[in-house]
């Protein structure tokens, strides 16, 4: 029983990707490359909305400021008038601001400009660099 066995030589894994697989990778890259640029401008007006509706807030703290004190913030007293009694101001009806003076999305803290350039005060964001009245 001397038989000759042939052997077929053991098949050599194969390397590389099938056409469909790289059809379904090349369309996600493409819905990738079309999808991602809608989103981050989506998210770049989010964060430009929140900022507007921070400033609106600190404006109308401002304001409520005014109606009790019958002037505005001095720059020097700032912001930060909303929330602690400035020394030298007697009808202080606050704090103004529910919470601590918030930084803008960006981490930088809000301005605040007694007397504004365009108006009485101005509110507004240095990073944004939006003012509000």
């Amino acid at each position: 029983m001397n038989e000759t066995r042939r052997h077929a030589a053991p098949s050599s894994p194969q390397h590389g990707f099938t056409l469909p697989q790289l059809l379904v990778v090349m369309v996600i890259i493409g819905l990738l490359a079309y999808v991602r640029p809608r989103h981050f401008a989506q998210l770049g007006k989010s964060e430009v909305t929140v900022a507007r509706v921070q400033i609106e807030a600190l404006v109308k703290a401002v304001d409520a400021y005014y109606l009790d004190v019958g002037r505005y913030p001095l720059e020097a007293e700032s912001l930060n008038a909303l929330l602690v009694k400035p020394a030298a101001v007697t009808r202080w009806n606050g704090p103004y601001l529910q919470k601590a003076m918030p930084l803008d999305l960006w981490g930088a803290p809000y301005v605040y400009r007694f007397p504004g350039t365009r108006s009485n005060y101005e509110v507004g964001s240095e990073s944004f660099r939006f003012m509000a009245v």
